[in-house]
């Protein structure tokens, strides 16, 4: 495989046109596996609380790369590669589960919850005859480990050695905005799983874009949920790929300037059997009905009025992604909370009132790539820099998340 130049990817040195080439390329996507997903970043992994119990564990990714969290004897976390040491078989196929060791199925090798290699059937060979060398050491081929640090009940990990911890790579602001809506003790409501048949970075873009928010959603801008006109902000940390799109409520917010450019984001026709499905409860004090907040490279957390959820983006090559949804609420809700979020979980999701579309538009972009990999996107609202901004008619976030990706892939 030819590995592309600088100047061959991206030969413009700003972050306002991104070349259509990097959704499609697959040396692209194997070089992103290497320099981001185990470059020195911080990836989600799962809520804390999904594995409250010694030897509960979740299997999920990093990038497309298989990985295993696990309580540990000691009450810890760990973080491990969800291969076998010995041929490379899946060793975990359930999704949760609660295990005093691992064993693999193909040959039986087993490993304890640090992921140190334990057992290995006939080691020692049959009737004097087979078995492993007198030089192979267990100690030296345990499972590959991840470092593991937890913000919030969120528990992130990462391959590289040289990841700053936890709270430099958020920055103090994202600290700040990932313990906001998650303030004391977490329950999983429930999980969703939508395929896209697109790169992962279109769905990267795509929830850092406040501006296409009340354009593509139908339901934002009829239901007078969110529209450009609301009061709002867009935090871009220092480094770009971090980010928080917020509104604060505005039931009056005009959407006339949507009627006068005859956008299809307003329908009078559409209506509400049940309207309680838009009540709202401020539970977070200070009135903002959504929060939209990114970690790069694959983490989304969000509020949209009472619905709370997490996704997880993951990569299955330069076309396809899925993404994980994972819907919370905390331990000491009342009922009629529940019911809420549960109910205004209709609002995203694979089928969701409003994020169906998402899962759309991203494979509408990606058939067009064969024909576009010499030419480049436009992302010049609000600008060509990657910076905090009040105005939501902007992309400085989608900017901010390319001026992060081009110092990953040293482009």
């Amino acid at each position: 495989m030819t590995t592309k130049t600088d100047s061959d990817i991206w030969p413009d040195p700003g972050i306002s046109r991104v070349p259509y080439q990097v959704y499609a390329a697959p040396d692209i996507y194997a070089q992103e596996r290497e320099r981001v997903f185990m470059g020195p970043a911080w990836h989600f992994l799962c809520l804390d609380c999904e594995i409250p119990n010694r030897g509960d564990y979740k299997s999920t990714f990093v990038g497309d790369i298989p990985v295993i969290v696990v309580r540990a004897r000691d009450g810890s976390v760990n973080g491990l590669e969800n291969r076998c040491s010995h041929r490379g078989a899946t060793l975990c196929l359930e999704k949760f589960g609660n295990l005093r060791s691992f064993s693999c199925v193909y040959h039986g090798w087993s490993y304890d919850l640090d992921g140190n290699l334990k057992g290995v059937p006939f080691e020692r060979g049959v009737n004097g005859g087979g078995g492993m060398p007198e030089d192979f050491r267990k100690e030296d081929n345990g499972l590959r480990r991840l470092r593991i640090a937890t913000h919030a009940g969120v528990v992130f990990g990462t391959f590289h050695d040289d990841t700053p911890p936890l709270a430099d790579y958020l920055e103090p602001a994202f600290v700040e905005k990932v313990a906001r809506v998650m303030p004391r003790a977490v329950k999983v409501l429930g999980y969703n799983t939508q395929v896209m048949h697109n790169n992962w970075k279109l769905y990267a873009e795509n929830v850092r874009d406040p501006y296409h928010a009340s354009i593509l959603h139908l339901f934002f801008t009829t239901f007078k949920m969110n529209r450009l006109t609301q009061r709002g902000e867009i935090l871009v940390n220092d480094e770009g790929g971090h980010h928080v799109s917020t509104n604060w409520r505005d039931p009056d917010a005009s959407i006339d300037t949507y009627r006068e450019q005859d956008l299809r984001a307003v329908d009078d026709e559409f209506a509400l059997n049940d309207p309680t499905l838009l009540d709202y409860q401020d539970e977070f004090d200070d009135n903002g009905t959504l929060q939209i907040l990114s970690v790069f490279p694959g983490f989304v957390m969000q509020q949209i009025y009472n619905c709370l959820a997490v996704r997880q983006i993951v990569p299955k090559g330069p076309d396809l992604t899925e993404v994980n949804w994972t819907y919370y609420g905390f331990e000491d809700d009342a009922d009629d909370l529940t019911t809420l979020r549960l109910k205004q979980a209709n609002l995203i999701g694979p089928a969701g009132y409003i994020s169906m579309e998402d899962g759309a538009v991203g494979e509408f972009v990606q058939r067009t790539l064969p024909g576009a990999q010499s030419e480049e996107t436009i992302l010049m609202m609000g600008g060509h820099t990657a910076e905090s901004q009040t105005s939501r008619a902007t992309e400085t976030s989608i900017r901010g998340f390319w001026k992060a990706w081009r110092r990953y892939m040293e482009i």
